[in-house]
């Protein structure tokens, strides 16, 4: 089974077909720089762009940085406001013709991590978080996932906690591994008060320079890097379309 799944970013927009099978790409993604208005029409576009490229006419999966329910947009932190209220899965199918399921971003990756990749045949509680422009998170309890949970944005001393604890902001403020690492092991703690998981697993690009930054992490929790890092989005937002579809 084929699905094509694009991975909607705040820095990327990703796309590739992919086997659900296997959970591999079928063929090299394809990643074109989110517009920078960040506003619905330029961005679907290039989505659009994305579908033509693959000569896609089937139905796609689409991972979005917001809280989505029923393929609506309900919220817009690192995008345009205008997001908000509006249908996205029925604004896809205008704009490339092919039914569109839409998912959170970072319960997209979760859903591939916990398919194909460390998190396969994990119990009990998983948080797994992403780090990028900002910080996603997916909660899952013995394979079942908690939707759109948006952790990310959790107050941590009166600060939004991807403000402090992104990949953006290491970058942003040329943090050292060490002093980036004091932040998100912070953010780390408190989720660990919170939820008690068994497991944290990492993902995002920061994710291959695991060894850069995860021995400077002082939890209870096991952690682990994610092993689909930047095509987790990507398989997962397809695996989600065809579970929906199933």
């Amino acid at each position: 089974m084929q699905v094509l799944g694009i991975d909607i970013g705040g820095s990327g927009i990703k796309g590739a077909p992919v086997d659900l099978e296997t959970g591999t790409l079928l063929a090299p993604r394809l990643r074109i720089p989110t517009p920078q208005s960040g506003k619905p029409q330029p961005m679907v576009e290039v989505v659009a762009e994305i579908v033509r490229h693959f000569n896609w006419q089937n139905p796609l999966g689409v991972g979005f940085p917001a809280v989505i329910r029923g393929g609506v947009v309900r919220s817009a932190a690192n995008i345009h406001d205008r997001w908000i209220g509006v249908h996205l899965a029925d604004l896809l199918l205008e704009a490339t013709g092919c039914p569109s399921y839409v998912i959170n971003d970072a319960d997209a990756a979760g859903l591939a991590e916990m398919t194909y990749g460390v998190g396969q045949g994990r119990q009990g509680v998983v948080l797994v978080v992403t780090i990028g422009t900002g910080l996603g998170t997916a909660i899952f309890t013995d394979g079942h996932l908690l939707p759109s949970t948006e952790l990310g944005h959790i107050e941590i001393d009166c600060v939004d906690a991807e403000k402090r604890a992104s990949d953006m902001t290491r970058r942003v403020e040329k943090l050292s591994w060490k002093q980036w690492a004091k932040r998100l092991n912070r953010y780390l703690q408190t989720l660990e008060r919170l939820f008690w998981p068994d497991v944290f697993i990492l993902g995002g690009g920061v994710a291959k320079k695991g060894d850069k930054f995860i021995p400077l992490l002082n939890l209870e929790t096991e952690v682990l890097p994610a092993s689909l890092l930047n095509e987790a989005g990507i398989v997962g937002a397809a695996l989600a379309a065809h579970q929906h579809a199933g």
